[in-house]
């Protein structure tokens, strides 16, 4: 009963700085936050285990809002804590302020960013997986979700795969989900409404333990803690609750929903609060060894001098880039053990079976749900490893809202992309990445590298694992020749001059696939006496700058080619880099509707072959003005 009463004073503190606040910033979502007060107060100061003065220490309980505009919960319950102070507090949703509207981690006690709905429990199952199979803590990780949010398909996903890895690999007994059922959403009543048997069914079916509460009951919530303690597989605490709970003229009101209170509402409202102990404070308990700390920042890089020596390759040899991305990602793996790699059960095409056939312990079979993958990746990287993330490239569409989050979340991730291009061939347009320069390139901080041949992306693996951050590696199907030799080096934001001469008539940039295509296309232009200069921009984002303004000065025309749609790719970030130069700039691109073919015909119908670039350098020069 103590702490039944303790706990109740507390809530109230939180209740009025959630009124408080959002009021204040005249925005915010104050009855999403008051609906889930009692679970959140009941887990903050009897249940979670954190160290306060040492958000790094790896023992630390998770907290996931994934429910991310409820953060006007979020916030008090740390003022509440001792850990903020009203000033923080006051500062809600302002210019500098770390504490946003939605959460994300530039407020030093949130791992990662919240608020695109759906989520967090795929970043919270990276993080049990980090905890169970990578040894980064023993801790639990709780995850509050709406009872809207779990609509979106990823939720589904997450409780999917979370089983399978409890049931064949370790038990996911760390892993909780809080579903605040209150009935509304947005816009009106959710799809279950109070239903909360319907819940219930569902993680059921997925291997999930249940358990239903009043969500305001905090006899009931302990127990439901309690209950959690003593399970073996993932949980869900699904709690019947109120939205606006606690203001009568907000509790379970349509149109309430991000609505501010006015000053007169405010004050109706704390009046029906009673008196408020604006000094009362709680204790977060600690966790065991709470000296241990953990960094998702790595001070080491590694090059292929500190590891197994490199694939042996031979000049002109026929070997594809998905195949030595699977050749250096296992050599990285085996120098560095915060390299975890996950794939979508396309392993025998991108070749991280190699990965698995060496290090089975570090790899993750996602199965065919990308957008799960990505956020468990950013769980696994939230808690210090250096996921790879690998499917065929179009697939990342479905994913985008993940990778971009994964931007807002500071996530040191890294992506490759098989199947890129037209050139794939036979299996047509389905399959066929032509977006993925775009969409990655729009991600805020990423690197977008599109290695040309083997040697190239074997070590701009490398690269992608020293660098801090998202990175993309675009790779091919079709075996590419060997162009450079073991001994070149590949830097982010470099390129690779593999054509010049002083007679230039015009340059020619490209990378992946189409490369090849423009190193045919300037040994054609020889044999017609004209010099073309050719530029490996493997990589797009950021791209090499200094050396396209020096080729725009030295040979006034530009070629660009691509395999990829001419919106957002390679050609736009050259463009981009010339803007004000003096320079002719031509993009040759994917501009027709693909279709099933040939690698090489499907170059052809595209006009990104050799034969469309000599044709187009011959347009250039020769045509009339």
């Amino acid at each position: 009963m103590a702490d039944i009463a303790k706990l109740e004073k507390l809530a109230k503190l939180v209740r009025y700085y959630i009124l408080y606040i959002t009021t204040k910033a005249a925005s915010g979502h104050a009855t999403s936050g008051l609906s889930a007060v009692e679970l959140m107060t009941a887990l903050f100061f009897k249940y979670l285990k954190y160290d306060l003065e040492n958000p790094d220490n790896l023992n630390n309980d998770r907290v996931i809002f994934s429910k991310g505009h409820a953060s006007p919960l979020l916030y008090p319950l740390y003022y509440a804590a001792g850990a903020i102070t009203e000033d923080d507090l006051e500062d809600y949703r302002q210019l500098h302020s770390t504490l946003e509207g939605h959460p994300n981690s530039r407020f030093k006690y949130v791992d990662v960013a919240t608020g695109s709905l759906g989520q967090g429990l795929s970043v919270g199952f990276g993080m049990a997986l980090a905890s169970k199979l990578f040894n980064r803590g023993r801790y639990k990780i709780y995850v509050l979700m709406g009872d809207n949010e779990v609509a979106e398909g990823s939720v589904w996903e997450t409780m999917n795969v979370a089983t399978y890895y409890d049931n064949t690999t370790c038990k996911i007994d760390n892993l909780v989900g809080i579903l605040d059922v209150n009935r509304l959403g947005q816009s009106g009543e959710t799809m279950f409404g109070w239903k909360v048997d319907e819940y219930k069914k569902r993680a059921e079916a997925f291997g999930w333990l249940t358990k239903i509460i009043d969500g305001h009951n905090f006899g009931e919530i302990f127990k439901a803690f309690e209950w959690v303690e003593s399970q073996t597989k993932p949980a869900l605490i699904i709690a019947k609750t109120v939205k606006g709970k606690g203001v009568s003229f907000l509790e379970n009101k349509e149109g309430w929903h991000g609505k501010p209170l006015s000053k007169e509402e405010f004050e109706r409202a704390v009046a029906e609060l009673g008196k408020v102990d604006k000094s009362g404070r709680g204790e977060i308990a600690k966790p065991p060894d709470s000296h241990l700390k953990s960094s998702t920042r790595s001070n080491t890089n590694y090059s292929s001098s500190k590891v197994e020596k490199f694939q042996p390759y031979k000049l002109g040899e026929m070997v594809a880039t998905r195949k030595a991305y699977g050749s250096g990602l296992t050599k990285l793996g085996l120098a560095r053990k915060d390299v975890v790699c996950l794939d979508a059960d396309v392993k025998n095409s991108t070749y991280t079976e190699r990965f698995k056939e060496k290090i089975p312990e570090r790899f993750l079979d996602m199965f065919i749900a990308e957008q799960n993958m990505v956020g468990t990746a950013l769980g696994l990287s939230a808690r210090g490893m250096i996921p790879f993330v690998s499917t065929f490239a179009t697939f990342f569409t479905r994913a985008f809202d993940q990778i971009r989050m994964t931007a807002y979340s500071r996530g040191n991730v890294k992506f490759m992309g098989s199947h890129a291009g037209v050139s794939i061939g036979e299996d047509g347009p389905s399959q066929m990445g032509l977006e993925d320069i775009s969409l990655f390139r729009a991600v805020f901080g990423s690197v977008v590298l599109n290695p040309s041949d083997a040697v190239s992306c074997e070590k701009l693996v490398f690269e992608a694992a020293n660098h801090q951050g998202i990175v993309y590696i675009r790779t091919a199907r079709p075996a590419t020749p060997v162009i450079y030799e073991i001994s070149q080096d590949f830097k982010i934001g470099g390129s690779k001059i593999v054509r010049s001469s002083k007679d230039d008539k015009l340059t020619i940039v490209a990378c992946g696939v189409v490369l090849i295509e423009a190193l045919k296309a300037a040994d054609q232009l020889v044999k017609k006496n004209i010099n073309a200069r050719v530029i490996d921009a493997y990589s797009i984002k950021p791209i090499d700058e200094s050396t396209l303004k020096s080729a725009a000065k030295e040979t006034k025309v530009i070629i660009t080619i691509e395999d990829h749609y001419p919106e957002g790719g390679l050609g736009d970030a050259v463009l981009s880099a010339l803007a004000n130069e003096k320079v002719e700039v031509h993009k040759l691109s994917v501009s027709k509707m693909p279709m099933s073919g040939k690698s090489q015909e499907l170059l052809d119908y595209e006009g990104i072959s050799s034969k469309a670039i000599v044709k187009k350098v011959l347009e250039i020069l020769y045509s009339p003005c």
